[in-house]
């Protein structure tokens, strides 16, 4: 029993932990007076863990795939990269905007004044077997910046391994489990603007 309360306590603590932005260029007070973002996702140069390179790595999952069963390489494939637009994307504006209770800021994918790109520099799906698993992880460069003038930099920072949990455990789907280490990315960046360029 004790155990499993000390489980519990870890997980908790692990997914309420917020992270901080590692900033290299601008300043959070730059975006104090913006309401609206024009988000922009970027997953160009993505580095998977254990893989040389993403070809690598779906080369390796779908040959495994292709084992079992004729079409499900492929299928997984489509899957990877229909994932973005279907779950990560929407998982991240939905987390974000939700953090503030009167659209006071807000993101989307419409045009705004200021463009808030998102560069995926690693994802990790982790894994989830039933007696054994691993939350997904992922790392990005965040850049906000004019729209008509994308040199005019406001902010840019990092986030390393942001983790996401969700589905009490039940997280058998990679693309659910990376979509919620986009969840966790959006409530860090929220936080970050409302606790140090909102006061």
């Amino acid at each position: 029993m004790r155990k499993h309360l000390v489980l519990a306590l870890l997980v908790v603590t692990a997914t309420t932990y917020a992270q901080k932005m590692k900033v290299s260029q601008g300043d959070i007070k730059n975006l104090k007076d913006i309401s609206a973002y024009s988000l922009k996702f970027d997953y160009s140069n993505l580095e998977i863990p254990k893989y040389d390179s993403e070809e690598d790595f779906l080369a390796d999952k779908m040959a495994k795939r292709e084992e079992k069963e004729a079409g499900k390489g492929e299928e997984f494939k489509k899957s990877w990269f229909a994932d973005r637009e279907e779950r990560y994307e929407p998982k991240f504006i939905e987390s974000f905007n939700k953090r503030f209770d009167d659209g006071e800021v807000s993101v989307s994918m419409d045009d705004a004044d200021y463009t808030m790109k998102i560069h995926s520099t690693k994802i990790y799906a982790g894994y989830n077997v039933g007696i054994v698993r691993k939350n997904a992880e992922i790392s990005a460069i965040i850049t906000v910046y004019e729209t008509a003038n994308p040199t005019n930099i406001l902010l840019e920072g990092s986030y390393s391994d942001v983790q996401g949990y969700g589905a009490m455990g039940n997280d058998y789907n990679s693309g659910y489990r990376i979509s919620e280490c986009y969840a966790k990315l959006a409530k860090n960046i929220a936080g970050f603007i409302i606790k140090k360029a909102m006061k």
